[in-house]
């Protein structure tokens, strides 16, 4: 395979002729054959690839030209999106090979017959805007082969509309539902199993691998080879899977839809609707115990003196309703998975209070129980010694009670374990100066086999990395003030054309205020733009179409987001992204790795932070004609000793601290006008 590799990456590359801007690039030849190899000799590969390889290009076209089964997860829908509908199809037809390909998403993402029926014969909504759009969701469904809600462009994908249409893990009726037969989420899973390329998001990846709910678990017994792409998200996604978590929402969509079920299948049984509401009630009386929104460790909860009245509440509450439900559950399949879950979801808050033992089904055995059950992952809960953390997550409208591993190292080799199978893991961002102990040590991958690229790109003529003088210490009060005072200078001279990203929200709507009053003050008419005022793709789409805009953003612009050309040309970062020391995830595994004797700061933190501002600073060159500055506020990468391994880990860039120097940087570009 190596020699057709290497074809495929030369000078007389099919590739040339489906992809314009395609020219041999030697990082991506070696990429190509090293995924080929590792393909070739089911092993596990971790790799780094600078943006510009081509990384997407040098894993498919090993896989393509390989056979066997291949799995791709990617780390977004939109990114699932691209692969499937874009990359995938042009590498096929360049290497004319005759594989079929599936695209699988969680259910979430797939109307569903027989709760878009419930919903039309309820007929409760809370705004108009429901109304409208399920009618056309119900023409949708009538005429769509796959009836993912992508595909319906009429209605928002964060539509409200879509929770009532749409199945969940819990109130999935499966073969007892009366419309399995029409069922979108086995009509996509049968199209994954027959397919020789399936493209899946990590995510869905995780939860079935952990649920055995989404349809992979049942791909992974006849896959060759499993390529993770993004694969520096894995370890936050394998977390939240790899615990337990329980959300009032669960709770309010069981009271919901028990509510329905019982008005279609129990209406001569009161106490059911009365009982749904004192759930409901007791739901959210839990949320309102907390005023802030925020994560705080379970330990913290004693200084609450509501919360555990209430949480008892909860419980009671819960156990009712799933007494009343037992009465009722031969009525109707509706009725009886309700029961199931009331029962679930009453022993996971049993778990979380550490009044129950764990369950003990291992997370591969796939056995589920009685009909409608849930199986659970077994891991060990509240009690059950220290390799867990118990904390909660208070948002908006909701509180979600969790439990997460201090490590999933060792629960993801097992995983990966025993079978005989490739597995590629690579991202623009998994090593520090080129080492990957920390991503190795995370995710349990010590004896995979490691490489490193460079971006192509001519980063010491194209950028320039400029860190201001004399800016006060991050924590200091007036701090972001000073930040947008010495980003000034370098907005005007950039003409607009910027990002600002922000390690917290609070520091953007600040650094917004005091944006627009400046540009207010000195008659800009730089178009200033702030996340949260739109979608991402929204804010996205206007900031390329303006060619002169100024965007705030904070965690979800850091990655992703792919603006090439002269749109982007500078990108401001306030401060050196740590994750905050109080959050109970984090401080649990810093006290483990400080307890173990080892150096918790140098091992785990500075390496999150250097991976994280290395995505960040990724947003500025895109492409080999790009050009730009990358201003980090933060004296730390100065002052401190780990700065220094900060900035090598970045791009070979020209580096300066003259504030002059960074202006003329965009004095010297012609086309900024």
């Amino acid at each position: 395979m190596s020699a057709e590799v290497e074809r495929f990456f030369s000078e007389q590359s099919p590739l040339a002729t489906e992809v314009a801007a395609f020219r041999p690039r030697a990082q991506q030849r070696e990429m190509a054959l090293a995924v080929a190899e590792a393909i070739r000799d089911n092993a596990i590969l971790v790799v780094e690839a600078g943006t510009g390889t081509g990384k997407t290009f040098a894993y498919l076209v090993p896989a393509l030209l390989n056979g066997g089964k291949v799995i791709i997860s990617t780390g977004t829908k939109n990114l699932q999106d691209q692969l499937f509908q874009k990359d995938l199809p042009m590498v096929r037809d360049a290497l004319k090979a005759p594989v079929s390909v599936a695209l699988l998403k969680g259910r979430s993402n797939y109307v569903c017959h027989y709760h878009l029926g419930r919903t039309e014969a309820d007929g409760q909504f809370k705004t108009r805007e429901d109304i409208k759009h399920l009618g056309k969701i119900v023409k949708y469904a009538k005429i769509s082969d796959s009836g993912d809600k992508g595909g319906l462009a009429d209605v928002p994908e964060n539509a409200p509309i879509w929770m009532q249409v749409t199945s969940t893990r819990d109130n999935c009726l499966g073969q007892e539902c009366p419309q399995h037969k029409e069922c979108y989420v086995l009509k996509a899973r049968s199209e994954a199993m027959k397919a020789d390329i399936v493209v899946v998001n990590h995510h869905l990846f995780f939860a079935d691998v952990m649920l055995r709910d989404e349809g992979v678990a049942e791909l992974l017994p006849a896959c060759n080879t499993v390529i993770f792409d993004e694969a520096h998200q894995l370890p936050e996604t394998a977390s939240l899977f790899f615990g337990e978590n329980l959300s009032t929402t669960q709770l309010l969509d069981l009271a919901g839809d028990t509510r329905i079920e019982a008005a279609a299948g129990a209406k001569d049984f009161a106490p059911l609707p009365k009982a749904c509401d004192e759930l409901d009630k007791a739901a959210r009386d839990l949320r309102l115990v907390f005023k802030k929104e925020g994560r705080l460790p379970a330990t913290a909860t004693e200084s609450f003196k509501e919360f555990a009245p209430a949480l008892k509440t909860l419980g009671e509450k819960l156990t009712q309703l799933g007494s009343l439900l037992e009465k009722q559950a031969e009525r109707s399949e509706g009725l009886e998975n309700c029961w199931q879950r009331a029962q679930a979801l009453s022993q996971q808050l049993k778990q979380w209070i550490g009044d129950s033992p764990s369950p003990q089904p291992s997370p591969a055995s796939g056995e589920s129980g009685a009909r409608g059950a849930k199986p659970s992952n077994g891991f060990p809960q509240a009690g059950d010694g220290d390799g867990f953390v118990r904390w909660l997550e208070v948002f908006h409208h909701s509180l979600q009670l969790n439990t997460t591993p201090l490590s999933i190292a060792e629960i993801f080799e097992k995983q990966i374990g025993g079978s005989a199978r490739a597995w590629i893991f690579t991202s623009a961002t998994l090593a520090v100066k080129q080492n990957f102990s920390h991503y190795q040590g995370e995710m349990g991958l010590l004896k995979a086999k490691t490489a490193c690229w460079d971006s192509p790109f001519n980063y010491g003529e194209q950028a320039l990395l400029y860190v201001p003088q004399n800016l006060p210490e991050p924590n200091s009060e007036g701090y972001t003030e000073a930040v947008v005072q010495a980003a000034l200078p370098l907005l005007e001279a950039s003409k607009g054309r910027a990002f600002l990203l922000f390690t917290s929200l609070r520091a953007m709507q600040r650094a917004h205020e005091i944006l627009q009053a400046e540009f207010d003050r000195r008659g800009w008419n730089y178009p200033l733009l702030l996340q949260g005022e739109g979608s991402r793709n929204e804010l996205l789409t206007r900031f390329r179409s303006l060619g002169n805009a100024v965007l705030l953003g904070s965690q979800s612009f850091w990655e992703g987001v792919d603006v090439r050309g002269e749109a982007l040309s500078l990108v401001i970062i306030d401060k050196l992204p740590f994750a905050p020391p109080d959050d109970p995830v984090l401080a649990a595994r810093i006290a483990q790795l400080n307890k173990q004797g080892r150096n918790a700061f140098m091992e785990y933190q500075l390496p999150r932070a250097i991976i994280t501002l290395k995505q960040g600073a990724g947003r500025l060159i895109r492409d080999e004609t790009d050009r730009g500055v990358l201003m980090i506020c933060d004296p730390r990468l100065i002052t401190k000793p780990y700065g220094k391994r900060i900035w090598q880990s970045l791009p070979p860039m020209k580096r300066t601290r003259d504030e002059a120097v960074a202006v003329e940087f965009f004095a010297g570009w012609k086309s900024l006008s």
